[in-house]
């Protein structure tokens, strides 16, 4: 089993008060810019939406994930 040294930051920004909120949002910005550079670019809508909804689908799903993870790790430190 390996250990990882882990030092307290203390110049490292306080963690947001809604990750998930802010996550989703971030993503749903990013969708609709596929979408608008799909549009601007003639591209075809429909394959669009498809992209860009499995892209917020998964990167939201990647982001919470790691959020869950960090929140646990925290409460496993303080204990």
């Amino acid at each position: 089993m390996t250990r990882r040294l882990e030092w307290d930051d203390p110049s490292a920004p306080p963690p947001p008060k809604h990750p998930y909120r802010d996550s989703a949002l971030l993503y749903g910005a990013m969708a609709v810019a596929i979408l608008v550079v799909a549009w601007l670019t003639g591209g075809s809508i429909a394959r669009a939406i498809v992209f860009a909804g499995a892209a917020f689908v998964g990167a939201t799903a990647w982001s919470w994930w790691r959020v869950r993870e960090r929140l646990a790790q925290a409460e496993r430190r303080s204990r």
